[in-house]
């Protein structure tokens, strides 16, 4: 009797040498039916695709969008206190930002006449409601001022940053330098242009596909359609953004992941259709083929993708669900075009495809005893040894996650030399004769005293006393009441930046210990408001519904694959192995911008928080990106078994099959998120590396290693599934 790999190798052979069976309905199903028809019209249907994404794009440019960072949260501590100061006390709870000037030598009050005239022409401005009198440091060399504005700054659109420099050109004639920082940052902080980042990774993607190929046709279809869906699909999301406010990072996303799943999917389609070509099927009855069988993986990937983004609103804030949307718009609208521009563009080049030759071009697989087919032999021989190796190696990269911190990332982390940069950096001055770290990040104390059984004169001198002896405070204005006497306002500074753990440990003692009890028995309740309370509460609220998303993700992704696949057990592998694949990229996270391994050869000066949303938009996205590939390889292992009824020699022809592509398709997709780690946005570099190691981790180690030699160890129970469940379950037919 042979042993398994060799019994694995022989049926092998016998496929491989035996002719295409008969495929008596090549476009049975509504897949292949709309493959055949785009590949019989493909002049019509990329016609078709080119004159939509004209109107999208031009949709966008007529409907221009508006995109805000800004975020509610109802209920919460800070909007509680920042809704009291907005009818207390309006003016201090206006929007606002600072305008801050330095000098290198002498006094900013040297330049006070430029500075009066450069104040005076701040309060003259569109929507600004007032201009505080200077601020100034100790040594005299950096002066700041509040302006406060009547309308949100999102609103005022950057192009307010040229009547910014106009209003404060005095200062800078008599040599004074000017920065914005606080929240002008919306305003002056230019939307990151990633069209360089994009170039690299379709250039990286180019070469890929042509060394793993060899054919320049079958290189450049995949990466032309996938250009033509992500101009679609960002064109799309920015006529949406007109009506609904996406985050400034929701396009950059949208486009990201839109590119890498568009090559993802394309490709996946090429290389089936090259491999029937070789078989000697007619090219437009291969790319019908191609749409049915094929075609249905790359609908349930998206759908998976789709499930898994919209499933961020459960997390109940808009700001997050908003940039799922985005996504999901642009996987929608590439998983569109791989259904039928793919199968166009398939049937317009038919057999030509291949003749624009670097080497002799392969497909699906090379032939019975080419590398993939060993190494599957290999791992179906030592399915032990694989499984705790592939373990082994995402646990190590996991442990970092144990210590990850949220937060929120600052304008001290900005690109060296960016207006808000600079004014950060005059403000905290490094070398301690500025205002300090914390005057970035002040904490305003709203104390409701309607209620107050207690005179609101010993209210406001027991805060006063618990705050000059708290730690980590570094000075606070006088306790202020409001004109109509219903609140008490202080502006408590700390010793430490925003986004410092020390500075989230103080706003715990202020709101626990120190507020809490200087005001027992008053019948007064203090509120902490501004935006590093708004960022902390957000924080709390993002990883308090963080579970909640997780849940509802496994629960319809397994509902999904085991309605498409049959099987229980699967299902469950699958969620628990991308479960592993996120811990590994998060891992990875924190050692590289928290802990500061390597953070400075992505542009970042300094350690920094994991930004708070940044794991639960990594969860959706991994998760569904990574179900991609599952898909693609459980798509190939179920034809066989469905075949053959043999688990060894399915796993084994799907692993040979569909490992060339996948890793192919991996390593594009990690060049394509690698690009985006040179955008000038942190948080942007943070979800472009997390998503390019989950991807390079989850095709390689689980893709390759854990699923391989998890199926091959449980044998014929991977298609286990209770009769009743599969009598309940939809047939899903493509």
């Amino acid at each position: 009797m042979p042993r398994p790999s060799q019994h694995l190798l022989a049926q092998d052979e016998a496929h491989a040498d035996a002719p295409p069976s008969a495929d008596p309905a090549p476009t049975r199903g509504g897949l292949g039916r709309l493959g055949g028809f785009c590949a019989r019209h493909p002049a019509a249907v990329i016609a078709a695709w080119l004159l939509v994404l004209v109107a999208a794009l031009a949709g966008r440019h007529i409907a221009a969008p508006t995109f805000s960072d800004e975020v509610s949260l109802p209920g919460t501590a800070s909007h509680t206190g920042a809704g009291l100061l907005a009818t207390s006390m309006p003016q201090a709870g206006r929007p606002s930002g600072k305008v801050v000037f330095h000098v290198d030598s002498g006094t900013v009050a040297e330049r006070r006449s430029a500075l009066d005239r450069t104040l005076a022409d701040l309060r003259d401005l569109p929507h600004v409601t007032a201009a505080s009198t200077l601020v100034t440091s100790a040594d005299g060399r950096t002066a700041y001022t509040t302006v406060s504005f009547d309308e949100q700054l999102k609103n005022l659109g950057h192009d307010y940053t040229a009547r910014l420099d106009t209003a404060t050109e005095p200062a800078r004639s008599a040599g004074l330098g000017v920065a914005y920082g606080g929240d002008l940052e919306q305003v002056v902080r230019e939307p990151a242009d990633d069209k360089l980042s994009e170039g690299v990774g379709v250039a990286t993607a180019l070469v890929i596909l042509l060394l793993a190929f060899g054919s320049v046709l079958a290189a450049l279809l995949p990466l032309v359609t996938a250009l033509i869906s992500v101009g679609v699909g960002l064109g799309i999301v920015g006529i949406v953004a007109a009506t609904v406010s996406f985050a400034t990072s929701a396009t950059t996303l949208a486009g990201m992941i839109g590119l890498g799943v568009g090559i993802d999917y394309a490709l996946f389609l090429t290389t089936r259709f090259r491999q029937d070509l070789i078989d000697g099927r007619d090219p437009v009855e291969a790319a019908a083929r191609t749409a049915r069988t094929s075609g249905r993986a790359v609908l349930i990937a998206a759908l998976t993708v789709a499930v898994a983004m919209l499933s961020l609103y459960a997390c109940g804030l808009s700001f997050i669900g908003k940039i799922g949307l985005a996504a999901t718009l642009a996987v929608v609208v590439t998983a569109g075009a791989a259904l039928t521009l793919v199968p166009a563009a398939l049937g317009l080049v038919g057999r030509r495809i291949d003749r624009l030759r670097l080497r002799r071009p392969v497909a699906e697989s090379a032939g019975a005893h080419d590398g993939w087919h060993r190494y599957a032999g290999l791992v179906s021989r030592r399915p032990w040894t694989f499984l705790a190796v592939g373990l082994a190696v995402l646990g190590m990269c996991s442990v970092p996650l144990l210590s990850m911190r949220l937060g929120h990332v600052d304008a001290g982390a900005d690109r060296p030399g960016s207006s808000t940069r600079t004014a950060y950096d005059w403000i905290a001055n490094a070398d301690g004769q500025g205002f300090g770290n914390g005057a970035n990040g002040p904490i305003l104390v709203v104390i409701d005293v309607r209620r107050a059984k207690t005179p609101v004169t010993r209210i406001s001198g027991d805060v006063t006393d618990a705050l000059r002896d708290t730690h980590g405070v570094a000075s606070f204005t006088p306790v202020k009441a409001s004109a109509d006497g219903k609140v008490l306002v202080t502006t408590v500074t700390p010793t430490t930046g925003p986004q410092d753990a020390a500075t989230d440990a103080l706003l715990d003692t202020l709101s626990g210990q120190t507020l809490s009890q200087a005001l027992d028995g008053t019948g007064a309740r203090a509120w902490l408001t501004g935006s590093v309370a708004g960022r902390a509460d957000f924080r709390d609220t993002v990883g308090e519904r963080l579970p909640i998303v997780i849940g509802i993700v496994l629960v319809l992704a397994f509902l999904l694959l085991m309605t498409v696949f049959r099987s229980v057990v699967i299902p469950l592998k699958a969620v628990v192995l991308n479960l592993f694949t996120t811990a590994a990229s998060y891992g990875v996270l924190v050692a590289v911008f928290q802990w500061g391994w390597g953070d400075s050869l992505l542009g970042v000066s300094e350690p920094v928080p994991i930004e708070s949303y940044v794991p639960m938009m990594m969860f959706a996205i991994v998760f569904g990106l990574s179900m991609d590939y599952e898909i693609f390889l459980l798509s190939r292992i179920a034809e066989t078994w469905q075949r053959t009824g043999d688990n060894r020699l399915a796993v084994g022809e799907g692993l040979s099959a569909t490992a060339r592509v996948i890793s192919a398709a991996a390593f594009i997709m990690t060049a394509v998120f690698l690009s985006f780690t040179a955008s000038p946005t942190v948080v942007v570099k943070m979800l472009a590396l997390g998503l390019a190691i989950s991807v390079i981790v989850d095709a390689t180690v689980v893709r390759l290693v854990l699923v391989p030699s998890a199926m091959f160890l449980m044998g014929k129970a991977n298609w286990w599934i209770p009769r009743r469940l599969d009598r309940i379950l939809p047939k899903l037919s493509a």
